[in-house]
Parts: structure tokens; sequence; C-alpha cells
């Protein structure tokens, strides 16, 4: 089977990551998308990042109903900082009869020389590339394992989320009502 692995932080799950998530498993050769759950991007500030838990939680809430996604908390199960190839690698070992390609924005795609054992990446995984507004797409985007894809443009973002959220904005349809209920519930983001 082959999966497309969305690494993310979900913080909180959007229907933007939703519907990128739902045109890769629909509209590209993967079977099925994965959400990994991150607990912390090495490469990104924590200071806003709520508890895993409770973007995990909310991540299986906003996919109850999809189908070809599903949720993973694989990096919750792994040493901290979790990197990529690391993830990778060990996915491959419990999966061996899965193909897996990982999933990025454009955004991520410019700054993939950044990453730990990029190059093991380049080598050994193919890449599916998403539109990110304000990026173009990088020198890496002719590579033979990158593919760049026609997923709809989102310039819909977490941190406009949780600034709408704070700001105690309406964001009915940013978020699946299951989402927005659990947020309310336990008082994220205020």
């Amino acid at each position: 089977m082959k999966i497309g692995l969305l690494f993310g932080s979900f913080n909180p799950i959007h229907t933007g990551h939703l519907i990128i998530a739902s045109y890769l498993a629909n509209h590209t050769a993967l079977d099925k998308v994965w959400l990994v759950v991150s607990p912390h991007n090495p490469l990104k500030e924590k200071k806003d990042l709520i508890q895993v838990y409770d973007r995990l939680e909310m991540a299986k809430l906003a996919t109850e109903d999809a189908e070809n996604i599903m949720v993973s908390d694989i990096e919750l199960k792994l040493p901290q900082p979790s990197y990529t190839i690391d993830t990778l690698t060990h996915l491959r070992e419990l999966y061996p009869e899965h193909e897996f390609t990982l999933i990025m924005g454009s955004d991520n795609l410019k700054s993939l020389k950044k990453w730990k054992n990029y190059e093991l990446i380049l080598r050994d995984y193919k890449i599916y590339v998403y539109p990110r507004p304000g990026y173009e797409n990088s020198e890496l985007a002719s590579h033979p394992y990158v593919t760049i894809t026609e997923t709809p443009l989102m310039e819909l973002s977490s941190t406009f989320i949780r600034k709408s959220i704070s700001a105690e904005k309406s964001v009915k349809y940013f978020l699946p009502d299951e989402v927005i209920a659990f947020i309310e519930s336990k008082g994220l983001y205020k």
C-alpha cells in the first residue's frame, strides 16, 4: 500500500490540512494519507504549542469520518526531538509492506536542506509537494523523487486560527465542528 505521510503540529488541525490530505489521498497514486502528529518541530518555536495529546485528539476528531485518512501518533513513541528521517526509518521497519511517501508544502521543500539527513530522504523516499502562498518551488522541485502536485492552494493557517480564537472571533468553517467543540470545552488558545 502507498501511504503518504503529512507531518505537522496540527496546532490546531484545520480545514486546510484536511483538504490537502483529502486531495492527496484521492487524486494521486497514494492509497492513504496518515497525519503524523509531531510533538515539536525542531525548526520551530515551542511557545504557542499546546499539549500534544490535545492536538492528537483534535486530529482524531477531525478525521473520524474521513476516507483514506488516518492519524498516527508514531512520533509520540520516539525519542525527542523527532526528526523526519528517524520517523521514516522507524515506520519502514514497522511496516515493510508499505511504501511511504513524504508530503510537504513548498515552504518545507525550500528548507529541506536544513533537515537532518535530508540527502537520505531524497535518496530513499518520494516526496509530494503541495503549494504554499508566497513560496515558489525550490531547485529541489526538479529532483526525480519530487512531485509537485496540483493540490488546491490553502491560505489558512493554524496561526491565524489561534489568533482568531484568542481574539474571540468565530472560526466556524475553518475547523470541523467537533474540533471547535473540543477547543471550547478545554478553553484552548484563549
